[in-house]
């Protein structure tokens, strides 16, 4: 059985236009990419190890892209998505590329570990870790952040995480 969908994501995802095209980036075994689809979604789901992906079947409306989004080229140069959905990864290089891949209108919606999280385990590399308002620097000027949270979680494991939920559109 698969992890129900991260709190985050499930409190943002009514800003997702409804029956648009999602981006689940680094989309692990599927829980995003089932939970959109379950929202009437046509889901793109991309990742390094698709085993997982390719488990849950084919799907009416779900695209499985086996990419390694750090050593290769974007794998959807000119795609654009009502949203895009990123949990549990960072490479900085991408970050504008996501932004670049939202439709007018579309959501961002991104959550990963930050700068503290090493005291609780992996990942621990500042290389993988967000800085403070990493994510709203990426964003400052292209996308009107709508939510932002960075801090220690307790559930449901301890870490400490940056958040953003940011709309294609400026106010």
């Amino acid at each position: 059985m698969l992890t129900p969908p991260s709190t985050w994501v499930s409190r943002w995802a009514d800003e997702v236009p409804a029956g648009g095209p999602v981006l689940d980036v680094a989309a692990g075994q599927g829980r995003h990419s089932l939970f959109f689809l379950g929202r009437g979604h046509p889901v793109t789901a991309v990742d390094r190890d698709v085993a997982g992906l390719r488990a849950l079947g084919d799907r009416p409306g779900f695209r499985v892209v086996a990419a390694d989004l750090e050593a290769a080229t974007w794998p959807l140069p000119g795609a654009c998505f009502a949203a895009v959905v990123v949990t549990n990864y960072l490479w900085r290089p991408l970050l504008p590329l996501l932004i670049e891949s939202l439709a007018p209108g579309g959501t961002l919606i991104y959550e990963t570990f930050a700068r503290g999280h090493e005291r609780f385990g992996r990942p621990s590399n500042p290389e993988f870790l967000l800085r403070p308002g990493e994510l709203l620097e990426a964003v400052r000027g292209r996308l009107l952040v709508r939510a932002y949270e960075h801090g220690p979680e307790r559930a449901p494991r301890a870490a400490v995480r940056q958040k953003i939920c940011a709309l294609n559109r400026v106010e």
